[in-house]
């Protein structure tokens, strides 16, 4: 099956209200449309959303969106990595004097503000995780626009160049372990090992988004249907749904998952995928 998620969607550079993007709200702001990634902060507990249009935080008890920093850069690839900070990638607001590709850039203040770590001008990850100073990043390359998948084990400031399996969607990592990982392409789920250097394909039950907390890897299908695996190889398990296609998947504090539908909702679960309520909702 063939899945169109907006996990790697082609995304143009920067954007900004006014500029081509889906229609404003009554207020004038676009909102949380077409997520690319999800993340709690540890520092409070806020989830943050990164969108096509700029990046949103839902404070704790609250269900609505609002506009960080008061930006419109294109957060394709985003990874929560510590409290208040934020690794990120993808295209500028129009407005800053920035290259149409980011590279790795970082945020120590909450997505408040953002600065260049490496590889800016050069790379757009689509895909980006890290777990401590392993970060793995799979996007486009500026010059060429073919596929570049990267890791770095120093915190983004060195990069090895790898072979992916396939294009790929999705990426998680072990949490007990950041040489161990399970990848999805469009048509199947892959694991490795040793670093993403090799990879051997694995009999999930669908390709899709991925998470992997410590109650095992959690994969949403195109339709919708989430699966828990005890590790990348399973076995297996039937979970809910989440309600429709998704556009992002993470896991929130403890064993919480979050996923995002294309219309900006966010759905939460607490029972390890079973079942799903409202966690924010778009205006």
């Amino acid at each position: 099956m063939l899945l169109v998620l907006a996990a790697f969607a082609g995304c143009g550079g920067g954007a900004r209200a006014g500029s081509g993007e889906p229609a404003a709200s009554a207020s004038g702001d676009p909102g949380p449309i077409h997520v690319h990634g999800l993340g709690v902060d540890p520092a409070d507990g806020a989830l943050f959303v990164a969108t096509h249009t700029g990046l949103f935080r839902v404070a704790p008890g609250a269900s609505r969106a609002q506009r960080v920093g008061g930006r419109y850069q294109d957060t394709m690839g985003f990874a929560v990595v510590g409290p208040g900070r934020f690794l990120g990638s993808g295209h500028p607001d129009l407005q800053e004097k920035l290259p149409p590709f980011l590279g790795l850039i970082e945020s120590r203040d909450a997505g408040r503000s953002w600065r260049p770590v490496s590889l800016l001008g050069d790379v757009d990850f689509h895909v980006l995780e890290a777990g401590g100073r392993h970060i793995y990043g799979y996007g486009s390359d500026f010059r060429s626009r073919t596929p570049r998948f990267l890791r770095s084990t120093n915190g983004g400031r060195r990069w090895e160049r790898l072979e992916a399996p396939e294009p790929l969607i999705a990426l998680a990592i072990d949490p007990g372990d950041p040489r161990s990982l399970v990848a999805s392409g469009e048509r199947r789920v892959h694991r490795s090992r040793d670093g993403g250097r090799s990879w051997s394909a694995v009999a999930a039950p669908a390709a899709g988004l991925l998470t992997w907390n410590a109650a095992g890897v959690f994969l949403v299908g195109g339709d919708g249907r989430v699966w828990r695996g005890s590790g990348p190889r399973g076995p297996w398990r039937a979970g809910g749904s989440i309600g429709g296609q998704p556009a992002a998947l993470d896991e929130g504090r403890g064993r919480e998952l979050l996923a995002a539908l294309h219309d900006g909702t966010i759905k939460r679960s607490t029972d390890d995928g079973a079942r799903w309520s409202i966690r924010s909702a778009p205006d």
